[in-house]
């Protein structure tokens, strides 16, 4: 504490930690956008790529599934594997998220709202 200036140095202190958690969170979040995971369904025959936010950015499918009776099964194959990617995604969000949080004392199973 600033002698003389009461709980006012203290408050400085504060200000500057919480500047720097936010900076950490925006650092985060732009790793976010560019970190990416895979879902595969179908042993690999469908593959879904997503950032660590969830946003779906690339699939990928074996044209050995083209079987127009089977296009219930090549639908499903594709939703599990997005489904799968998604799920990724918010894992290592979590993770990442995690990592920049620890050691602040929140509860644990704190959802940022970030």
């Amino acid at each position: 504490m600033i002698k003389g200036l009461g709980g006012i140095g203290d408050m400085a202190k504060m200000m500057k930690a919480a500047k720097e958690m936010q900076d950490k969170m925006t650092q985060v979040q732009e790793d976010l956008n560019r970190i990416t995971v895979t879902g595969e369904s179908g042993a690999g025959l469908v593959k879904a790529t997503c950032t660590a936010k969830g946003e779906l950015t690339a699939l990928d499918i074996d044209p050995s599934i083209f079987v127009p009776t089977e296009k219930e099964v090549v639908e499903d194959l594709i939703l599990a594997a997005i489904k799968e990617a998604q799920r990724a995604a918010e894992d290592r969000m979590q993770s990442e998220m995690a990592r920049v949080t620890e050691g602040l004392g929140l509860p644990a199973g704190f959802k940022s709202p970030f």
